[in-house]
C-alpha cells in the first residue's frame, strides 16, 4: 500500500472535525486566557505565539484570529505556560454570535511546541479547552484534525473525541505543510 490509505490518499490528505461531550468535573488544569492579560502582556504573548507558529511551519502566524476573537468577544485564546514560556495556546470560539453557536466551544486553531514535552503540552492543551468550555457552560467540544498529524490525532481518541465530519485537504504540490508526524496542532479553516 506504500502508506496509502484505502482510498489511494496519503494520511496527511484526511481531515475531520471531531468532537467530545464536554466532561463536567473538576478541573485538572486552569490556564491564562488571552483576556486576562493587560495590553504589554498581549503583545508579548503575540510574539510568542507567532515564534511557536513559526517553529512549526515557516509563516504560520494566526494573530489575526486572536485579535478577532478577543477584540469581538466571540471566545477566549487559552495559553499553557512552562518554564520556559508559552508552551502552547488553542483559539477557541463559544457561544451564540460565534463560529461555534450556542452550546459549543469550537477550538479553530491550537498547537503546541515542537520537542520532547509537546504531547504532555498538547494534553494539558485540550484539558485547558474543556476548563474553558466548562466556564463558558458548553456541552460540547469541538476540534479540526488531520490524520498526518498522528500523533495528535491519536491523543485526540484517547481523550474521547469522536469524528463527526470527514474531508480531504488539498495541497499544492506533494508538500506535508505541517500535515505530519510530530506535529500537536489543531485547525479547521472551513
Amino acid at each position: 500500500m506504500s502508506g496509502k490509505g484505502s482510498f489511494g490518499f496519503h494520511p496527511r490528505f484526511l481531515t475531520m472535525v471531531m468532537a467530545k461531550l464536554v466532561p463536567h468535573g473538576e478541573a485538572s488544569v486552569h490556564p491564562i486566557r488571552f483576556s486576562q492579560l493587560g495590553d504589554a502582556q498581549k503583545a508579548e504573548t503575540l510574539q510568542q505565539c507567532r515564534e511557536l507558529t513559526d517553529s512549526i511551519y515557516p509563516g504560520l502566524d494566526v494573530e489575526r484570529e486572536i485579535r478577532a476573537v478577543d477584540d469581538q468577544h466571540l471566545g477566549d485564546t487559552v495559553l499553557i505556560m512552562n518554564e520556559s514560556g508559552l508552551a502552547a495556546f488553542a483559539v477557541c470560539h463559544s457561544g451564540a454570535g460565534s463560529e461555534a453557536g450556542s452550546g459549543v466551544c469550537y477550538v479553530k486553531f491550537a498547537a503546541a511546541r515542537s520537542g520532547r514535552t509537546a504531547e504532555r503540552d498538547f494534553l494539558m492543551l485540550l484539558r485547558g479547552c474543556e476548563q474553558f468550555a466548562v466556564e463558558r457552560k458548553a456541552t460540547r467540544l469541538l476540534a479540526g484534525v488531520n490524520t498526518g498529524r498522528s500523533q495528535a490525532y491519536r491523543l485526540m481518541l484517547s481523550q474521547r473525541f469522536r469524528a463527526e465530519l470527514l474531508g480531504l485537504v488539498m495541497e499544492r504540490g506533494n508538500e506535508a505543510g505541517y500535515n505530519h508526524e510530530g506535529v500537536y496542532l489543531i485547525d479547521d479553516w472551513r
